[in-house]
């Protein structure tokens, strides 16, 4: 993908949206990719203040999901981004965000949402070391 222009790698925040009791995580379309699958990410930016609101509100805009952030998974390094990872229990859904009309949403089980996020490293590796994982 590469930096384009920047001289260092963009700072992206994701959110790992869970349902704690159903034990299911909430998994999004791609706007580039719209058959593929990803979790709710995007840019920090400074009004964020922290990356876990970044983490928060790329989730609200993306998949018009509330919630808290519970869990720092981990943060991963590439040449082009280095992501940071949230756990976000989920308190409702919006019926009416930002992105409704250029994302599908569902929320599936671990193993399936590791399914559809195995075309994307950085994803599936985030939600492979979440709390949802099986115990090893």
């Amino acid at each position: 993908m590469g930096n384009k222009g920047r001289t260092s790698p963009r700072i992206v925040c994701c959110a790992i949206p869970i349902a704690r009791a159903a034990g299911k995580v909430l998994v999004i379309t791609s706007r580039k990719r719209p058959d593929n699958w990803v979790l709710p990410k995007g840019g920090w930016e400074s009004s964020d203040v922290v990356l876990e609101n970044a983490a928060s509100r790329e989730a609200l805009e993306e998949a018009g999901v509330r919630g808290s952030i519970t869990r720092f998974v981990i943060t991963i390094p590439t040449p082009a981004a280095t992501y940071h990872f949230y756990e976000l229990d989920v308190v409702s859904l919006e019926q009416d965000w930002l992105e409704r009309n250029e994302r599908r949403r569902e929320w599936v089980d671990y193993a399936e949402a590791m399914r559809r996020l195995e075309w994307k490293k950085e994803l599936s590796q985030g939600l492979r070391l979440s709390s949802l994982a099986p115990a090893r």
